[in-house]
């Protein structure tokens, strides 16, 4: 069983490569299959096709990146916290894969709209995870009361999902944790409960 979790990882691993360097639609399985160091068929024995490949690519990702996220801020005491934490590890999760960035920010944005339903089910954890933080900040008294959850939830999230695709777009050329201290104060400054903020 081990042994086979270890070359499902590896399949998956070479799938990001091989879609960052080739595109989605340039990446056939024979393609995948000699990164992975892997026959054709024993692509098969893993996923249906490649369109399966690539949702179980993105779930086990999207997996790792919300139990490290909600490991993260965990441990925070405020919303305002929680929100820079969620930020910056957002902005650090992907700016150390680059290749996977390229893969969730450009490449899967661009599969047949059949997937596409399938992709926002993986993503929606996420936003749930969103949400919580937010709500949970209403109640507290940090963000405003009458605060639009779903509204701010495309906010908070749009925001560091731009900030991501820019940084790819550009070459990642520079340290894109580096933005999170200022993105925070930009999307707290639009949530909080102040003089002056109440919509």
């Amino acid at each position: 069983m081990k042994k086979q979790k270890v070359k499902y990882r590896q399949i998956l691993e070479a799938a990001i490569a091989v879609i960052a360097e080739n595109g989605y639609h340039g990446s056939q399985i024979a393609k995948i299959a000699k990164e992975a160091g892997v026959a054709d068929g024993t692509i098969y024995l893993y996923f249906k096709n490649k369109e399966d490949l690539l949702i179980k690519m993105f779930a086990e990702s999207m997996g790792e990146f919300i139990s490290g996220i909600e490991s993260g801020i965990a441990a925070c005491q405020t919303a305002k916290e929680k929100l820079a934490r969620l930020v910056h590890l957002h902005l650090e999760h992907l700016s150390a894969r680059p290749k996977l960035a390229v893969v969730t920010q450009l490449e899967l944005r661009q599969s047949q709209a059949s997937l596409q339903p399938k992709l926002s089910a993986v993503l929606e954890p996420y936003l749930e995870l969103i949400e919580e933080l937010v709500s949970s900040g209403m109640k507290s008294g940090e963000f405003r009361s009458g605060l639009n959850i779903k509204l701010a939830r495309q906010m908070i999230f749009g925001t560091v999902d731009q900030a991501v695709t820019s940084w790819v777009l550009d070459g990642g050329a520079e340290p894109l944790a580096q933005q999170a201290p200022e993105l925070h104060s930009m999307l707290y400054a639009g949530l909080a409960n102040c003089p002056g903020n109440d919509g």
